[in-house]
């Protein structure tokens, strides 16, 4: 294998967290690389529907050494996101190896380290870190396939704009943030049903002038009091993790105004290829978004990595059972910040430490080894 795929650390996933991790080991002078699947850095987010804008201001967005541009109180785009991506990773230099995507990664031959296969060819790390976020696998449910073949199907993660949908009426299955968006989107052309529980509201619409001091408190809340540190986080982290937060920037006054049917109950099953609620009601839709979510899908890691709730058994993303192997980005991972732009910095400094003080301690054990056995 040529030295250059020979490497102290693989980063798989070239986001914002993978990214912030790549700033830590650059400064401790870590031989690393990493890896994205995307043909250009920023492209998870340019890829994502027409219009989006975060939920939180400039000033909360920055990674490791580098603020956001722009108005500290605004609210950037995607796009935007995207490109303050890319110029990070060039502002710092950081190895990200695009248009590669890892399909594996299993223990190294001889026991130490590990192998990672790509569409590129291997690599190998004493350390390996997965950045690839919680969006694993877009979580269809199996009547899906039930549904009339006539009937447009997208996953909210590859709605990017109207003009995917055929003319008709479009049912949206999940009425948290992501559902109420494209919701209010597709209400513009098509009738349109918007199915799944009341998730509730935030207090403030990001926008309002009152939602400056909320979302003060707010960041202090999900960095420091909503943490795996305190019971108030280990309570509120199974509902985070799996269900999202509140509606923020939507209203249901907006889907309101907009047309849209706000129906609580939930989609179910098929009847004659056409959704079915579960008050038995049947929706005639010629088009369905699922903004059902997305479930961990960690099978490419060959390693005893996920619990059975499927998720990574870590403690702040260091896995418990296979030392080298770390994860960062994920969902609730140590605060309720860990998966937004601006908390995930936290979360890498604290990884990368503890992966130097961890490859510390395996050279230390490999030299007394070797000491041994002269």
């Amino acid at each position: 294998m040529r030295g250059d795929r020979q490497l102290d650390v693989v980063v798989i996933g070239g986001g914002q967290a993978g990214l912030a991790v790549g700033y830590h080991l650059a400064k401790q002078e870590r031989r690393f690389v990493i890896l994205d699947g995307h043909a250009r850095i920023g492209d998870s987010w340019r890829t994502r529907w027409e219009g989006l804008r975060l939920f939180t201001s400039g000033r909360l967005n920055s990674l490791p050494g580098a603020p956001f541009p722009g108005d500290p109180h605004g609210f950037p785009t995607k796009d935007e996101v995207a490109d303050y991506l890319e110029a990070y990773a060039s502002k710092f230099g950081l190895p990200v190896q695009t248009g590669v995507c890892v399909t594996d990664v299993w223990p190294a031959d001889g026991g130490r380290g590990f192998r990672i296969v790509t569409d590129d060819g291997d690599y190998e790390a004493g350390q390996v870190v997965v950045a690839t976020g919680a969006y694993d696998r877009p979580r269809v449910p199996e009547f899906a396939a039930e549904l009339d073949p006539g009937i447009t199907q997208l996953h909210s993660s590859q709605f990017q704009s109207t003009s995917q949908l055929r003319d008709g009426a479009v049912l949206v299955v999940g009425a948290s943030n992501s559902g109420a968006e494209i919701a209010l989107m597709a209400a513009r052309e098509h009738r349109t049903v918007l199915s799944g529980r009341d998730v509730g509201k935030m207090p403030f619409r990001p926008e309002d002038r009152l939602a400056r001091a909320f979302d003060t408190v707010f960041w202090f809340f999900v960095n420091h009091i909503a943490t795996m540190d305190t019971p108030i986080g280990r309570k509120a982290q199974p509902s985070i993790r799996d269900h999202g937060l509140p509606l923020d920037r939507v209203r249901p006054s907006d889907l309101r105004a907009a047309g849209v049917e706000r129906v609580q109950a939930r989609t179910v099953g098929a009847r004659d290829g056409l959704p079915l609620l579960d008050d038995g009601r049947v929706i005639e839709s010629t088009n369905v978004v699922w903004a059902t979510g997305f479930r961990p899908d960690h099978r490419w890691i060959h390693l005893p990595v996920t619990g059975p709730d499927g998720w990574p058994r870590q403690i702040r993303g260091v896995v418990t059972d296979v030392p080298g192997l770390f994860f960062i980005g994920l969902p609730f991972m140590y605060a309720g910040a860990s998966a937004l732009l601006g908390g995930v910095g936290r979360d890498a400094a604290y990884l990368v430490d503890r992966m130097a003080l961890q490859a510390a301690e395996l050279r230390s054990a490999s030299g007394q080894e070797a000491a041994i056995a002269s």
